[in-house]
């Protein structure tokens, strides 16, 4: 299982929310290119790297902070937070994103979503599926709509969607653990498909012990942030994971 921390931007400092509430954000460093050259350094070659300001606006804001961690880091960074047209993955691939998430385009446009994974490819496109109360959370989670989320995942799965990052929102940097049935329950039913799914867990991870349990339920990636940012994981335990663990040699 492939380890990804995960650097929230706003106003070009790493943060973190709670739940997604912009008003918990809590300011962790006023340079994200100095966080990320730590993971690195600690033997991390993944990235989860998210435009709040983006998701917030609607369109791309941050790139010059994944601009300056693509150029200075050997990281391979997937970014997400208000890509809403063509220009915005422009932009995000120039920049030095090797994959990109869209998660409010594909409720909101389908059509383009879908657009993007036959030009760019279903290794570059990931599917933000993230939920309150299983229903799919769009504009940066400030507003739910009416996608039930296995359904969701399963039609683009159908699309040819590879892979899937999945937040519980209610988990979301609550250090209170995965959700662990949740994920169960979508690798039991994409499975059914055919065409399995990458799935990367997020929110809620708090304690090292649930990163193997994760793995061994066949999650492909976790994602990390505040667990790391609240010395609840150290980057030490991530590199020993990192090297003692049969990785993914995808770039």
């Amino acid at each position: 299982m492939r380890i990804i921390p995960a650097i929230d931007i706003i106003d070009g400092k790493c943060v973190r929310l709670s739940k997604g509430d912009y008003n918990t954000k809590k300011i962790y460093n006023e340079n994200p290119l100095e966080v990320a050259k730590e993971f690195e350094a600690h033997g991390i070659k993944y990235l989860h790297l998210v435009d709040l300001d983006g998701a917030k606006s609607q369109h791309i804001v941050n790139h010059k902070v994944l601009e300056k961690i693509a150029s200075q880091t050997g990281l391979s960074i997937d970014f997400g937070g208000g890509l809403k047209t063509e220009k915005d993955l422009e932009i995000a691939f120039e920049s030095g994103a090797k994959q990109i998430t869209g998660g409010s385009i594909a409720v909101k446009n389908k059509d383009m979503f879908k657009s993007w994974l036959k030009k760019y490819g279903s290794d570059k496109i990931i599917l933000g599926a993230d939920a309150q109360n299983e229903k799919v959370a769009i504009s940066g989670w400030l507003e739910e709509s009416r996608e039930d989320l296995i359904p969701f995942i399963k039609e683009f799965q159908t699309e040819g969607v590879k892979y899937v990052i999945c937040t519980d929102i209610s988990k979301d940097g609550m250090l209170e653990g995965p959700s662990f049935e949740l994920y169960k329950r979508i690798l039991m039913e994409t499975g059914a498909e055919g065409n399995i799914i990458n799935l990367i867990a997020s929110g809620g991870i708090s304690t090292f012990n649930e990163l193997p349990a994760l793995a061994e339920m066949g999650c492909e990636g976790t994602i990390i942030g505040k667990a790391i940012y609240e010395g609840r994981i150290s980057l030490k335990q991530l590199e020993y994971y990192i090297l003692n663990t049969p990785q993914s040699s995808r770039n």
